[in-house]
């Protein structure tokens, strides 16, 4: 897929324009709402601090806010997981970005994971979305399967590769592996190291469907 088939457009409009940094400030959030908007990028990726905020930023556009929970490490109990994503729908996101419980998974403890993610998605209920990431930089591929799956039958509408914060990105093998574990159930998010068109791209052939990134203006400055 080249830019010229996909559009700038359509580009932006699957872009998660997202700054997570502990050291946001005011000034940054309405910024990045403001980009949001002249871009017609799909959703501003924010911490829980900074939702209000960027839902008043963006009133009357349609651009959506997406929040972060359990973010980082996806260590927290499942309670105040559900707590965070609750208040953050309650201060007008719509989509909530929460981290899978890793060492859960590694451990194979299906059940906790599959409870985790379905009691995060019932507090979200009719309200938004949730993505599951599963900073995938730390599992091997039959992890990645499962983590897949147990998103999928927790009813969780996205799953996605990385938080930004760990050792590693999204690669296009993680985005093509859990592209053909979801199919068409869910979409899939790419997130972690996208900064340029081509790497994109690139992530969208392999099956991506969303893009996580703090460069989205200059990724469609490119296109």
């Amino acid at each position: 897929m080249t830019e010229e088939e996909l559009g700038r457009e359509a580009l932006a409009s699957m872009i998660d324009h997202t700054l997570l940094k502990p050291e946001a400030t005011p000034g940054q959030i309405e910024r990045l709402c403001r980009e949001a908007v002249e871009n017609g990028f799909a959703t501003v990726c924010v911490n829980g601090a900074w939702v209000a905020a960027a839902a008043e930023h963006l009133s009357g556009s349609p651009v959506r806010v997406d929040a972060v929970a359990g973010f980082p490490l996806g260590a927290g109990t499942t309670r105040s997981k559900a707590f965070e994503a609750g208040d953050a729908v309650a201060g007008g996101a719509s989509e909530i970005d929460m981290v899978v419980n890793v060492g859960a998974l590694k451990a194979g403890l299906d059940d906790v994971v599959g409870r985790d993610i379905g009691t995060v998605v019932a507090a979200v209920g009719a309200a938004g979305i949730v993505k599951v990431i599963l900073e995938t930089c730390l599992l091997d591929d039959a992890e990645k399967v499962r983590a897949c799956e147990l998103a999928r039958d927790a009813g969780a509408a996205f799953v996605k590769t990385s938080t930004g914060f760990g050792p590693g990105g999204a690669t296009v093998e993680d985005v093509a592996l859990m592209r053909r574990t979801v199919g068409d159930a869910l979409g899939v998010k790419a997130s972690g190291g996208i900064r340029t068109l081509d790497v994109a791209l690139a992530m969208i052939r392999a099956g991506a469907d969303r893009l996580g990134t703090s460069s989205g203006v200059q990724i469609v400055a490119e296109a």
